[in-house]
């Protein structure tokens, strides 16, 4: 496959006139993409009242080929009727990811009752009686409820309300599994989980820190701010075991300039081993307090635990910093240099951070740096976790948690009128392992693909399969809807996208920005609002109790934002955007002055163990990923553009590693963990630190553990240890024929992997 040397420019472009085309013309998508919603992939914010196309800071036009790839799924006609009569489970089994989003448009219940090999048809009547039936024969603790960051707030307020009403706080959101150690470490460190900047603060700041994230093709508009960041005079320093192209130089398709020239991002490249970041990250700090750059007044009047840190770093062993992180000094000293030499500084970072066995050690680490110099609580510097996923953060604000804050608790049973349980509930880790006990009996998803974002895929198969009925809400086919199926029934049912639903909606931005969506015509008879299919549990599963709640009338997305603004504190504003239609901050996430919001007032200094990267002879360290041309679980094209791969089931190494094991290019291989095995074959990757191998997600998830991170329960999606030997044979996928492919979807795209 021809390989591009920057990320965006023309090949943007001319994908977005081939998404035109599978959607019925430029005019059509067009219209699409402005309409006022926010929209449906990372958590930057375009859309809004501003109309699509706009980002929260009001610059026009946004437009990004995740939008683009979400939207045009969305305008996908509907699945083929006898699609499900045609091909059992065990042939979906076989289908990719991308085979089964490009099926279609989820447009009628269906239901795969216990020991059939096939979905059928059900009404939604049935459909819903079958699952207040079992809900009202199960203990509320035999249950279990999931919600991706693709839902609403109000759905995610509402579905919280009615697990708590029922009787049950496990309920979690899909975070626990990628942006939970960001949550954790910052409000252990500064008192807020969420970002302390705005998308002005980073174009403004004379340095960014990208740590462990790979922004150019999974949340592109963030390269205009990273472009104007280095317009402006500053430095953007990215740290990543593998040299990203877009990350490099990008073009960005909205400015001409950058259109026909490209963009230089990165000032500063730094390649540690993957698992070398916190060595890394002390190691900065040490030189930063050796050569006297530390702000010590900040530290010491501001910060609490400076002298156990103080200490800390000098305790480190320059030698054990290197080793650990595989990064030389020379390196670290022009990183402690330029961070020295700026005014302002914002620190962001992805999973790269947060999928390991010390996730929140790792952001702890990286608030360490900041606070060092004092760049939390100052305009334009901070902190910055890059979200996923639209509305994952609305999820968590909003209480889709195991436990809610206190402060939550209080105001939720006073407005109702209600006492809800205060056990503690199940994060997601937590209810896999349950199911597979027997301890959980029914589980529910709001979106998402819990199935396909689980580590060690084996397993999660065999959990999901112990329980009596399982509940997807989708709006396309997943690998869930075929791999995770319960013992008992499981049911797939179609919902609304954003911007189909009949009533208003909300969303929250990374940078803690609500968005107003208006919503939109459906696309398709037969799917239904989220909201409205939650009140509708809600009302035939408790509105035979005398519950004060009125379900019927929660179905109205004003009367849930009423409840938000009165109970989840900084939402307040919330209450009147149907009146205002005004977006706005959450009161309290920026912190532009040095007061924290922890019961001292003060943020927190962290010491912590380097962690042991040392491997077993023959093993290399294994991170997933995504490619161009996936979101999340979601793969929209099989080929990734900026790695210059044409296939999915690859390895990518360093042609050392691969001249050292005597592999060739294309080789098939055994890649094999601690906890699965699977095949596919060998590419040499020159971009990729030596000792370290890359693969994607979630294919590679068979491989990866189920450890967990104990303070935030994340598993090491990118911190595996693996061996690689030679095999014989590659992987076969199924083509799904080109008739059952959804109206709009081009043979193409069909095609076998």
């Amino acid at each position: 496959m021809k390989k591009v040397n920057r990320g965006g420019g023309w090949p943007a472009v001319w994908y977005t006139w081939s998404k035109a085309r599978e959607v019925g013309g430029i005019v059509k998508l067009w219209k699409a993409m402005r309409s006022k919603n926010a929209c449906k992939t990372c958590a930057l914010g375009m859309g809004g009242q501003d109309g699509g196309m706009v980002n929260e800071a009001g610059h026009f036009p946004e437009v990004c080929k995740k939008s683009l790839q979400a939207m045009a799924s969305d305008m996908q006609g509907a699945i083929r009727g006898d699609l499900f009569s045609t091909y059992s489970l065990p042939q979906m089994q076989a289908f990719t990811p991308r085979e089964l989003e490009y099926c279609g448009r989820l447009t009628a219940p269906v239901i795969r009752e216990a020991g059939s090999q096939y979905y059928r048809p059900i009404g939604w009547d049935d459909a819903l009686g079958r699952i207040a039936a079992k809900l009202k024969q199960l203990p509320p603790n035999e249950t279990f409820w999931y919600a991706s960051g693709r839902s609403s707030n109000e759905a995610g307020f509402l579905l919280q309300l009615l697990v708590r009403m029922y009787g049950t706080n496990n309920v979690n959101n899909c975070s626990y599994y990628c942006h939970q150690a960001s949550g954790v470490g910052l409000g252990s460190s500064v008192g807020v989980g969420t970002a302390t900047v705005t998308l002005e603060d980073v174009e403004l700041a004379d340095l960014v820190f990208v740590i462990g994230g790979n922004p150019a093709s999974n949340h592109p508009r963030l390269m205009r701010t990273l472009m104007q960041v280095r317009r402006n005079g500053g430095e953007v320093i990215v740290i990543n075991p593998v040299v990203e192209t877009g990350m490099v130089n990008f073009s960005v398709p909205s400015d001409v300039r950058s259109l026909l020239l490209g963009s230089p991002i990165a000032s500063l490249y730094v390649q540690p081993h993957i698992g070398g970041d916190l060595a890394l990250l002390a190691g900065i700090a040490k030189r930063i307090e050796e050569v006297g750059a530390a702000d010590e007044q900040f530290a010491s009047t501001h910060c609490e635990g400076w002298d156990e840190y103080r200490s800390f770093l000098h305790s480190l062993d320059w030698n054990d910093i290197t080793s650990r992180s595989g990064v030389d000094l020379r390196t670290i000293d022009e990183i402690a240099k330029r961070y020295f030499a700026a005014k302002s500084a914002v620190f962001s970072w992805t999973m790269g951070i947060t999928h390991h066995l010390h996730g929140v050690q790792n952001v702890q680490a990286i608030a360490n740096l900041a606070l060092l110099r004092g760049m939390v609580g100052k305009p334009h510097s901070g902190l910055l976790p890059i979200r996923g996923h639209s509305n994952v953060q609305g999820m968590g604000s909003l209480g889709v948690t195991p436990a809610l804050k206190d402060a939550v608790l209080r105001r939720l049973e006073s407005h109702f009128g209600v006492q809800l349980p205060t056990e503690p509930g199940l994060d997601t880790m937590a209810c896999m392992q349950a199911a597979d006990e027997g301890r959980l009996k029914f589980g529910f998803c709001l979106g998402g693909n819990l199935y396909g974002s689980n580590p060690d895929a084996n397993y999660a198969r065999e959990a999901l399969g112990k329980l009596d009925m399982l509940v997807y809400l989708s709006t396309t086919l997943n690998t869930g809807h075929a791999h995770g199926l319960a013992a008992g029934d499981t049911m797939v049912l179609p919902v609304l996208a954003r911007d189909e639903e009949p009533q208003p909606t909300t969303q929250e931005s990374m940078f803690s920005y609500i968005r107003y969506s208006d919503g939109g015509p459906r696309r398709h008879e037969g799917p239904r609002s989220e909201v409205e299919l939650i009140a509708e549990i809600g009302r035939r599963v408790l509105g035979n109790r005398q519950s004060p709640i009125d379900w019927q009338r929660l179905a109205n997305h004003g009367e849930i934002r009423e409840a938000i603004g009165a109970i989840i504190p900084g939402w307040e504003e919330i209450s009147d955007m149907d009146r205002t239609k005004a977006e706005f901050h959450i009161a309290g996430r920026r912190l532009s002055t040095p007061t924290f919001p922890t019961t001292t007032g003060k943020a927190r200094l962290h010491v912590h163990e380097l962690p042991d990267s040392r491997l077993a002879d023959g093993e290399l360290r294994l991170m997933t990923v995504r490619s161009e041309g996936q979101f999340n679980t979601v793969v929209y094209e099989d080929y990734d553009l900026y790695r210059g791969q044409d296939r999915r089931d690859i390895v990518l190494m360093h042609p050392d590693d691969l001249a050292e094991r005597g592999l060739a290019a294309d080789q098939p291989v055994t890649i094999a963990s601690q906890v699965g095995a699977m095949r596919a074959i060998v590419r040499p990757y020159a971009k990729i630190r030596p000792g370290n191998v890359l693969m994607y997600y979630p294919e590679a998830n068979v491989l990866v553990p189920r450890d967990v991170d104990p303070a935030s329960r994340t598993p090491a999606f990118k911190n595996v240890a693996v061996t690689i030997e030679p095999a014989v044979g590659t992987p076969n996928c199924l083509q799904i024929a080109p008739e059952f492919a959804a109206e709009g979807s081009s043979k193409a795209q069909m095609r076998s992997c």
